[in-house]
């Protein structure tokens, strides 16, 4: 009798796993860490702080730490060797907001050696207290927040929001959802071996510039969006956020701009924070709504190095990394810096949704190299407008899809599928056949 309650309870526990096509693991084999740092300057006016916040991934001994900023930019160069030698950190990305508020707009002050010691400070605290965790992820189309800010006008060229005509107002007040735009969030979440939700990734292509000119320090709707979801799960997780391709895309909320600090319009943070609610509400009903269907994680990782030339000038040298990250089989990670046009991910996911269940671009990140700065795809570099055709500095046409075609690549690379060395040949003839005609 004893052992017959012994293999029903076996069943039990295995039922589940067997269902799913897993075998049933004592314990996860991932291991992570976050952290959340306060990055404001204290010398500045202030409406909302700016965070750095770390996401650490350590698998089989390799430590990925993500780190998202609310800052314009940022590269890691001084910050990665340091990761590296003290915190075991082999590979560093870094995921800038975009934020058009952060000092840098207003302030003379170069806070840069300040940044860096903030985000080495958040991987230390990440890399700190690691925990036994799981990984999973979703997305969501909803409706568009933002909307391409590079109007097509009547001589078939593009010019921006901010340029107005008879046909087109400043800034489009009217909130015309100009596009297509990529209008899908996307979720990654890692709870503890409890299932506790500890890190919740939100990835979402916009501009970080519902407020800008603002003359104050404020992490605009990305930040207003990751407190609201941090408060949806009781300030037990941190959020990072992470923009995708935006380079041409600009929030339907943005509101109007000061001419200078002495100017007595008031910024109206109200519609930034909107956005925020609603980019934080889909972004809960989707993490809510996924669970891990298995224990055990894979990670497997390559780095690629691009080079291209100036549009313009042809002297000039961009040297663009890439990095392609595919997580249990099912979670892909095209990892890059620069503003891609938005047109770039939505035909990227078109493509390789057909091989993998759920595809996120990660723009404005540090891998290595530097920024590319914009990078529109070939239809737009063709349309032009700020970011496609208007200083000497645009990378080379077709680099965009050069890009997204490498990660598409190392996806396969990452499979296996893409042979290394050439594959067999020959062929072994079959049996003839021929067809009767009968009356």
């Amino acid at each position: 009798m004893k052992n017959k309650f012994i293999a029903i309870l076996l069943t039990c526990l295995i039922a589940p796993f067997a269902a799913s096509g897993q075998a049933p693991a004592e314990k996860p084999n991932l291991l992570a860490g976050t952290a959340k740092t306060d990055m404001t300057p204290t010398t500045e006016p202030v409406h909302d702080p700016m965070y750095a916040r770390c996401l650490i991934l350590d698998l089989d001994g390799q430590r990925y730490a993500f780190v998202s900023v609310d800052l314009p930019g940022m590269a890691g160069e001084h910050i990665a060797p340091v990761c590296r030698e003290k915190y075991g950190i082999d590979h560093l990305m870094i995921c800038a907001s975009h934020n058009h508020s952060a000092p840098f707009r207003f302030s003379k002050t170069d806070y840069s050696a300040f940044y860096d010691e903030k985000v080495i400070e958040c991987v230390k605290a990440a890399s700190a207290d690691l925990f036994e965790a799981t990984i999973c992820a979703g997305r969501k189309s909803f409706p568009q927040l933002g909307f391409i800010r590079l109007i097509v006008r009547d001589d078939g060229h593009a010019r921006e929001a901010w340029f107005h005509d008879a046909n087109h107002s400043y800034l489009n007040r009217e909130r015309i959802p100009y596009g297509p735009v990529d209008d899908e969030v996307g979720v990654l979440k890692i709870s503890d071996r409890e299932g506790r939700p500890r890190v919740i990734v939100m990835n979402y292509a916009c501009h970080a510039d519902a407020v800008c000119d603002n003359y104050e320090i404020s992490a605009d709707y990305p930040g207003a969006a990751a407190k609201r979801v941090e408060e949806a799960f009781d300030n037990r997780v941190n959020c990072l956020f992470v923009n995708g391709a935006a380079g041409n895309v600009a929030p339907l909320f943005t509101v109007p701009r000061r001419t200078g600090p002495d100017d007595p319009l008031r910024t109206d943070y109200t519609q930034m924070d909107k956005m925020g609610e609603i980019l934080a509400h889909e972004t809960v009903k989707v993490a809510r709504a996924i669970s891990p269907q298995r224990m055990e994680t894979s990670i497997k990782y390559v780095e690629s190095a691009l080079s291209f030339t100036g549009r313009f000038d042809e002297s000039q040298h961009f040297d663009v990394r890439v990095a392609t990250i595919l997580i249990n089989d099912n979670i892909l990670l095209a990892v890059n810096s620069g503003e891609l046009f938005t047109q770039l991910s939505i035909d990227w996911k078109k493509k390789i949704q057909a091989e993998v269940a759920h595809p996120l671009y990660f723009g404005y990140t540090w891998v290595g190299g530097r920024s590319p700065g914009y990078v529109p795809d070939i239809r737009g570099a063709a349309l032009g407008g700020f970011g496609a055709d208007q200083n000497e500095r645009i990378i080379e046409v077709g680099a965009g899809e050069q890009i997204m075609n490498r990660h598409y690549e190392n996806y396969f690379r990452l499979t296996g599928l893409m042979r290394q060395e050439t594959g067999p040949s020959g062929f072994t003839r079959g049996p003839r056949w021929r067809i009767e005609l009968t009356q």
